[in-house]
């Protein structure tokens, strides 16, 4: 399945129907007067969020979205009927904007939840709704009025707990497979990870959290380079960011400054965000350079810093006790 996080969609409410001109034609009544019934109101195009979906991939083959038109009025004072709503199911997580204006209209986040998002039209009036003193006949009806049409620009945002962020090859898609039933596609070489990945991470009580490996982190991501501009914004929900480092990288300092600068360059509340620093492949270096990368990380941060090996599976309890310690403290500062 193709991850697609982004795409543009044309939606317009169905037109009103239109009033209509009639009289009443009964037996023994013979000035019936007017009887022109209204036009039923279009359909309006909503938005409903589906926990079975996790991209915008129908978005691709599919652009358009209409609600059925009402139906014209009838004699007798009848009104026409309704057109039907079009209900577009979207996963959990989009984010609906005017393409046109730039405006927020809504950030779906509930399995149920509904948006609506283009109005249908007001029926129009029928001949009845003209009577007066000074015209007893009216000869006229208003036509249905049509719907409302807008260009939406949806985007997806991963609804994860926990983002894995860090340089290509700091072994995050490893880490999130040695941590959950997530498996990844893992190889020796830079962006093997291509879209984010999500696995569910068991607490000690039992319940699930979602952790999120996010992709394309290099220099110059919040201004486009690599991947990073396409999936930063999915770490904007996460609660918690584990920070990956290479310990075995040339510079693993200069690693770790590279994301934070893409943090603080990309904005939206992120470098304020709570971080644990994991310092991965310790298997592969001595304790003296490793002392050495966590004096030099200590000096620029005073965020908790651990060593772990995604690979031997080492360090893992230790980080994991205080992604719930600290997950545990966020939710009581949020209630």
């Amino acid at each position: 399945m193709q991850f697609i996080d982004r795409a543009e969609i044309e939606v317009e409410g169905g037109k009103g129907g239109d009033g209509i001109v009639a009289f009443r034609r009964e037996k023994y009544v013979p000035a019936g007067g007017p009887a022109g019934g209204n036009g039923g109101r279009g359909g309006s195009v909503c938005l409903e969020v589906a926990d079975h979906l996790q991209t915008l991939l129908d978005f691709k083959y599919e652009r358009r979205f209409q609600g059925e038109n009402g139906e014209r009025g009838g004699p007798n004072n009848r009104t026409g009927a309704s057109g039907s709503d079009r209900i577009i199911q979207v996963p959990v997580g989009t984010v609906v904007y005017d393409a046109d204006t730039g405006e927020l209209l809504g950030d779906l986040v509930t399995p149920g939840q509904t948006l609506c998002v283009a109005q249908g039209g007001k029926g129009g009036l029928g001949n009845k709704h003209f009577l007066s003193n000074s015209n007893r006949a009216p000869e006229y009806a208003l036509p249905g009025l049509p719907g409302e049409k807008r260009l939406l620009r949806l985007e997806l945002k991963l609804l994860a707990e926990v983002g894995i962020i860090g340089l290509p090859n700091a072994g995050k898609s490893t880490l999130i497979a040695a941590l959950s039933a997530a498996r990844p596609k893992i190889a020796d070489y830079p962006f093997t990870t291509l879209i984010p990945n999500l696995g569910v991470v068991r607490k000690p009580t039992g319940d699930g959290t979602v952790f999120a490996d996010i992709p394309g982190l290099i220099a110059g991501a919040s201004q486009g380079a690599g991947l990073g501009h396409d999936f930063l914004r999915h770490i904007e929900r996460t609660r918690l960011l584990v920070h990956l480092v290479d310990i075995t990288d040339e510079d693993p300092v200069a690693a770790y400054q590279t994301i934070q600068q893409e943090l603080l360059a990309y904005g939206r509340d992120l470098p304020e965000r709570p971080q644990i620093l994991a310092l991965n492949k310790v298997d592969a270096v001595d304790k003296e350079t490793q002392e050495l990368v966590v004096s030099k990380l200590a000096q620029l941060t005073s965020v908790p810093i651990f060593l772990i090996s995604a690979v031997a599976r080492t360090g893992l309890e230790a980080l994991l006790a205080q992604i719930w310690q600290t997950l545990d403290r966020l939710s009581v500062d949020y209630s």
